[in-house]
């Protein structure tokens, strides 16, 4: 069973984020009408993840992002954005949150990011005895992946758990690449040897029809790799992920400090990847990326 706890100041709205996860017979839907009691009853009992609005009165969103990470780091929080507080929203990745989802796409995106916190979260706390137990190592590795979504998952719980091994970051640090890495990786293989842009997802899931699944049946699409180089040590990680599509311009990129970009279909992605590294940059052709992850002092050596 999954506890969610539902913060925000509004009863409509509470009602309404928690009507879209009950969807998942598997949750449990806690509230609070704003941070202050979120943390009263995080103190009671830990829930599994805490969905919360930005703009609360006495204590916010982001005030919310960093007292959890000060007082429970292994609890994962999501914001709910409204439109133009994107800007904010990226503040509070900075500060500790584990991702967003804008309000015009809450109910097709809230109960899948969700779902990939969690599941990413849960990894990290089964994995924590195993960390302590080791000392320095690096890593490297370097893969073929065929253009099947299901692969990502245990490659990116293969990351996080060099990474902390490594003990590059601390927990929420672990899980900020983990979702960055997972955005990378589908935009590579949807976006990038499928080549199906938002628009066409978006139509194919309303008509019930599996576009990924015809695409990757079907020629040039079904013989096309994606190449992920992985390289981590004490000092940092870096990931070099290339697809075989035609690539994109890169210039038509949005520029990432402005306040609407996650907003865009699109956007999130890149919102989260620019956020969550160091370092993220494209080739001239579009068709790779690489993602840098420095050391981050809260994540050093006991």
């Amino acid at each position: 069973m999954t506890t969610v706890l539902v913060v925000d100041d509004s009863a409509v709205d509470r009602r309404l984020v928690g009507g879209l996860l009950e969807q998942q017979p598997d949750c449990k839907i806690e509230y609070a009408a704003d941070g202050v009691e979120a943390m009263e009853r995080a103190k009671a009992s830990l829930p599994d993840v805490i969905v919360t609005d930005l703009r609360m009165p006495r204590m916010d969103g982001l005030e919310l992002v960093r007292a959890v990470r000060a007082n429970h780091p292994t609890v994962p929080v999501i914001l709910i954005t409204a439109f133009g507080s994107e800007t904010l929203a990226v503040e509070a990745l900075k500060q500790g949150a584990a991702g967003y989802v804008p309000k015009p796409q809450i109910s097709e995106k809230l109960l899948e990011t969700v779902e990939e916190v969690v599941a990413l979260a849960r990894a990290d706390r089964n994995y924590e005895k195993m960390i302590n137990c080791l000392n320095r190592s690096e890593f490297t590795f370097f893969l073929e992946l065929e253009n099947d979504p299901v692969l990502i998952d245990p490659l990116v719980e293969l990351v996080k758990q060099s990474v902390a091994r490594i003990r590059l970051c601390d927990f929420t640090g672990q899980l900020r690449i983990g979702v960055a890495l997972k955005e990378a990786l589908l935009n590579a293989i949807i976006r990038g040897n499928l080549e199906i842009s938002p628009e066409q997802m978006h139509a194919a899931q309303e008509n019930g029809v599996s576009l990924i699944e015809q695409r990757r049946s079907q020629p040039p699409y079904r013989d096309r790799r994606v190449i992920i180089d992985v390289k981590i040590s004490t000092e940092e990680a870096q990931f070099v992920i290339r697809d075989e599509g035609p690539g994109f311009d890169v210039s038509s990129l949005p520029d990432p400090t402005e306040s609407t970009v996650g907003g865009r279909k699109g956007g999130r992605g890149l919102s989260l990847m620019l956020t969550f590294m160091d370092e993220v940059t494209f080739n001239d052709v579009g068709n790779q990326v690489t993602l840098v992850k420095r050391r981050d002092d809260v994540g050093g050596e006991d």
